[in-house]
């Protein structure tokens, strides 16, 4: 058990990786915190809204349609570490600023919109920087463990962010709520002005020279020879699209379906955050890239447990569902990632990442606002299972794609515990690979 635990926060070991871990979390608690007041906002300042609530999301990450490849491009150029700083130091100022108009009484529905398109800029550019800088705070060799423990993170953050925003705004309203998770955004700050710049992996970045010729269409160009990094792209721009929208369709579930409080909310958002904590760190003693059939797997069976959650009839059924849905949501997220980030060249990676973000979190502008109206017109539960069910035809069609490509079939054994395998197309005794 001692040694399970020492292998699976290895990363933490390294003193760079462990300010930036501290400082993502404190962050991220904070962030997690504004998020749940910001809905709980809209839905006080719309009446309800939940086109309201769609139209602030897209607002969030319509930036990263626009922006996502010129940060990558960016991160591939200058110095990764000071490109974070700004962006940071950007996002706690606005922050703030937001806090100041929430607690003296005078916001409107306008400043919420505004507020989060300027984030959303900020995030776009800190994004797919941070997700490059990893592997200068570890090197290749702990990579896989430090993206695992980065989801845990990102995670633990969604844990304890919802179930604090669900007392903290029953408490105090969301004014004091808004002005303490401000605060939080600037722990990331400090991390970062204490890295010690000697023990960053740059040993495989180009020279700074040849740095300048970065291009983001060279980028784009070397993802499509690589039909490995375009599949799980391909798979998270649709299941991300479809699916991964439950800030919006937990907050309207919660209020409309069962006609509850920000206590409800919290409560689903914490359970689901709590199974992709688990998915998490079901993959963070992984060593190796993540198999396509793996990515396969996951995706498969996050669009299952998706679907049932919008199909379960009562309050405790779709709390019990949250669990296995957050752990499928995060465990194919985080394997897709993985997968990714261990094929790509260390002189690409910035603008490879870009473009992973760009499909995580870049069709938020278009499904947001048509989930939100799903949800306003058919019932959030509908917007939830119907998501799950386009999820679940994508995944299935990648699968029979790679079948199809590859040559290899799928294979159902009952004993000893009933389990499917991929096997691959071989003249000679075919290897039986599990899923």
């Amino acid at each position: 058990m001692r040694a399970k635990l020492s292998s699976t926060f290895q990363s933490l070991t390294v003193r760079n990786y462990r300010l930036f871990a501290i400082g993502q979390l404190i962050k991220l608690i904070g962030v997690w915190v504004m998020f749940i007041a910001q809905d709980w906002l809209v839905l006080e300042l719309s009446g309800d809204s939940a086109t309201a609530l769609g139209v602030v999301v897209a607002l969030q990450f319509a930036p990263v349609l626009l922006l996502t490849l010129l940060s990558g491009r960016l991160a591939d150029r200058y110095d990764k570490r000071m490109l974070l700083l700004v962006a940071n130091a950007t996002w706690t100022v606005l922050a703030l600023a937001m806090s100041l108009l929430v607690v003296t009484g005078v916001v409107q529905l306008w400043h919420v919109f505004v507020f989060a398109g300027l984030l959303g800029v900020a995030n776009a550019v800190e994004t797919p920087v941070r997700q490059a800088f990893v592997s200068e705070l570890v090197g290749t060799t702990l990579l896989p463990n430090a993206l695992a423990l980065s989801s845990a993170t990102f995670n633990s953050a969604r844990v304890l962010g919802p179930a604090l925003a669900g007392v903290a705004i029953a408490v105090f309203d969301v004014g004091p709520v808004f002005l303490v998770s401000a605060v939080a955004t600037v722990a990331p700050l400090v991390g970062l002005l204490r890295m010690r710049s000697a023990e960053l992996h740059r040993a495989d970045l180009l020279p700074i020279g040849e740095r300048d010729n970065a291009k983001v269409v060279d980028g784009l160009r070397y993802v499509a020879r690589r039909p490995d990094l375009l599949l799980p792209m391909a798979l998270m721009s649709i299941i991300g699209m479809v699916l991964f929208n439950f800030q919006i369709t937990l907050a309207a579930l919660a209020k409309t379906v069962f006609n509850t409080g920000a206590a409800t909310f919290g409560v689903f958002t914490t359970m689901l955050a709590l199974g992709s904590l688990a998915g998490a760190l079901a993959g963070s003693t992984r060593r190796e890239r993540p198999s396509v059939w793996l990515v396969l797997g996951a995706a498969v069976g996050c669009a299952i447990f998706g679907t049932l959650v919008g199909l379960a009839p009562t309050y405790w059924l779709v709390v019990l569902l949250l669990l296995p849905a957050g752990f499928f949501m995060i465990f194919f997220a985080q394997a897709s990632n993985q997968r990714v980030q261990l094929g790509v060249d260390a002189a690409f990676r910035g603008r490879v990442m870009a473009l992973w973000v760009l499909v995580f979190l870049g069709t938020n502008p278009v499904g947001a606002p048509l989930i939100g109206w799903v949800a306003e017109t058919y019932g959030a539960a509908a917007s939830i299972w119907l998501g799950g069910l386009i999820s679940l035809a994508v995944a299935l069609l990648a699968l029979a794609w790679q079948l199809h490509r590859t040559g290899a079939r799928l294979r159902l054994r009952i004993r000893p515990l009933p389990a499917f395998y991929v096997v691959p197309a071989a003249k000679s005794e075919p290897a039986v690979t599990p899923v």
